[in-house]
């Protein structure tokens, strides 16, 4: 009889106290799932000790590519498949590609970019991919001996105050936000000078030279082969970037027509180049 009351009483109190304990269990649950800060914060300290421990093994197995993995710096990259465009954009992005010997994903996005820029800012795409072939050849890293950087070769401490809504000056060397302000500047250049082959000139740092050592001819020669790329038609992706004078023709014909910058305009100080005569 005693051993039977000794046990019915142990039975009763663990009966009770896993009640107790599920309880408290439903208790945590309900106040975690109540309060989001307390319940993002447990998850993430959780998360970061477990992908620390995992690092930490995986570094000494010597597997540095896990040890230092980041599972979303794929969302930074520049990067489009070409397939993904549409056919003008598709066909110029693997010109593009081929010709300055770059990979055509992240060319495919600056592609990409250059067309939705190009409809906001009301300049021809071609032309801000022609800037950015002439300039840097694709290199996001690139810098002249000025201080000119990135895609379209901003001279970034003097348009310093257009990176600040990006971060700041490194953000220079983002491709996106480099496309971006080189798109405005080109933009500004373009209304001042009153023509593109002007606002080229102002763009490469030449508005009060003679001349800007065939910049602007490169440009458009250059754009010229991307219209055509874009239509449907073949071009060799050796061809020069300047065109012969017999098909520069048209171009200046059509240049003469377009209304010259006032007058004064170009002896002025100019701040609004990108860019710097080489």
């Amino acid at each position: 009889m005693f051993a039977r009351d000794v046990g019915n009483g142990l039975l009763e109190v663990s009966h009770n106290g896993l009640a107790f304990v599920g309880l408290a269990v439903v208790a945590v649950v309900a106040f975690f799932a109540s309060q989001h800060e307390v319940r993002h914060a447990v998850e993430s300290a959780a998360l970061g000790w477990l992908k620390e421990r995992h690092e930490v093994r995986a570094e000494n197995d010597g597997n540095l590519l896990v040890a230092i993995a980041e599972p979303t710096a794929v969302a930074r990259a520049t990067a489009a498949h070409p397939g993904e465009l549409p056919r003008q954009q598709a066909a110029v992005a693997n010109w593009l590609s081929r010709r300055y010997k770059v990979a055509p994903e992240p060319v495919s996005r600056i592609v990409q970019e250059a067309w939705q820029l190009g409809q906001r800012a009301k300049l021809d795409p071609t032309l801000i991919l022609a800037v950015m072939a002439v300039e840097s050849s694709f290199n996001p890293f690139a810098q002249s001996p000025v201080g000119a950087q990135g895609l379209m070769q901003v001279m970034t401490r003097i348009h310093d105050d257009k990176y600040q809504n990006f971060g700041g000056q490194h953000a220079a060397f983002d491709p996106l936000t480099n496309l971006r302000v080189g798109v405005q500047v080109l933009k500004d250049c373009i209304a001042q000078a009153g023509s593109v082959e002007g606002g080229l000139k102002y763009y490469v740092g030449a508005a009060n030279l003679p001349d800007d050592g065939g910049y602007a001819a490169k440009v458009l020669g250059e754009q010229s082969h991307l219209k055509l790329v874009a239509a449907g038609r073949t071009v060799a992706v050796t061809v020069p970037q300047t065109l012969p004078r017999a098909a520069e023709a048209p171009a200046k014909a059509s240049a003469e027509s377009t209304p010259q910058p006032k007058a004064g305009l170009a002896t002025q100080p100019v701040v609004l180049a990108a860019t710097t005569q080489r």
